[in-house]
């Protein structure tokens, strides 16, 4: 089975036992069985597990995904995933809470010692920054300027995280915001950020959402909406949003329609997840709203990963009194398997501007 390997990664130039920094080395003979029968899954917990050990992460799975290797194995695992994402609404009201307690409340120490100082948890904008405070604030600015916000507005944060989006909104833009989020430790932070402003923060499912808002956005949370719920998210965001109101999703995308999310993946670090394609999207909003802008900036999701990555590494020695060596290989993994993903563009990201009713005259639509 390892010359079966050997054959799939020569396309990507990768080495089994090789001396270069993406080449891989194995620990454990068992490590191909459990790749092929239990593909993204298995390869990743052999990972976690000690079977095999990369120098540089992101590189080795840039080249595999650029060279596609992963298309060439079909495991059962991935099958079983297929038919449970066809029978099962994964993200049903009733599972709405299991993102926030099985990942975003893992522990707000590890998210201080990763993000950047506003604990913004999603793709930085790194067009002229030259550290992730910087990519972050210029992230912030450009979503509200594509929004237009204008003092006194009323708007809507859907997965607002630790509250870093919505403090910035109020203190830079004079807005009221209300803000969701399905993590109680999100919204502890959140209400300590936001302490003084117009700013309410509230755990709450977007589907018991209710009022009117000028503006509604999205950053980062629409991953976890599901195929079943999209033309519901809309729906529902088309009802929020006043007539001459506009609304901006910022979503990780993916290149083909799917209906379940990555094995490995959903099972350690994003439960019930999954990415949306294009026409997963536009198929959903059709009558609802108009397309104004559709930006891409993936890359930009690499250079984000990294930075996290260099401080999840750098703040290890204080976190690894309250973590295993074992979630070190897994962030690890997370981070630079994503890394090198956006690398390869078998991943997106994606910011969509939308409106109600269409934008009057010749808009410029800020970068």
């Amino acid at each position: 089975m390892g010359k079966k390997f050997d054959r799939l990664f020569e396309s990507a130039d990768i080495r089994i036992g090789g001396n270069r920094q993406w080449d891989i080395q194995i620990h454990q003979p068992l490590f191909f069985r459990r790749a092929i029968t239990e593909g993204n899954l298995g390869l990743g917990e052999a990972y976690m597990d000690g079977w095999w050990d990369c120098n540089d992460l992101d590189e080795f799975f840039f080249r595999l995904l650029s060279s596609k290797v992963d298309e060439k194995i079909v495991s059962p695992a991935n099958l079983i995933g297929n038919l449970v994402g066809k029978t099962y609404n994964l993200q049903r009201p009733s599972r709405a809470f299991t993102i926030g307690e099985k990942h975003y409340n893992i522990g707000n120490d590890l998210f201080k010692i990763m993000l950047d100082k506003r604990m913004i948890y999603s793709c930085g904008y790194w067009d002229e920054a030259n550290n992730l405070d910087e990519a972050q604030e210029k992230k912030l600015r450009m979503v509200f300027d594509k929004l237009q916000l204008q003092p006194g507005m009323r708007v809507l944060d859907i997965g607002c995280g630790w509250g870093g989006a919505a403090r910035f909104a109020a203190e830079h833009y004079n807005v009221s915001v209300t803000a969701i989020t399905v993590s109680s430790e999100q919204a502890k932070i959140a209400r300590e950020q936001c302490a003084g402003l117009p700013v309410t923060i509230e755990v709450l499912d977007y589907r018991n959402l209710q009022g009117f808002f000028d503006r509604i956005y999205s950053i980062g949370m629409f991953e976890h909406v599901g195929y079943k719920n999209y033309r519901d998210y809309f729906e529902i965001i088309n009802r929020c949003l006043n007539p001459d109101g506009m609304t901006l999703l910022h979503t990780v995308g993916s290149n083909l329609a799917c209906i379940n999310g990555d094995p490995w993946s959903c099972k350690y670090i994003f439960p019930n997840s999954m990415l949306p394609s294009a026409s997963q999207i536009t198929k959903n909003y059709e009558g609802l709203f108009i397309l104004e802008d559709w930006h891409v900036f993936t890359y930009d999701y690499s250079l984000t990963l990294k930075a996290w990555y260099e401080n999840f590494t750098e703040g290890w020695p204080t976190l690894q009194l309250r973590y295993s060596e074992r979630f070190y290989r897994m962030w690890c993994y997370y981070l630079l398997s994503f890394s090198g993903a956006f690398r390869a563009r078998s991943i997106q990201i994606w910011q969509i501007l939308l409106s109600k009713n269409g934008l009057a005259g010749r808009t410029k639509i800020p970068r």
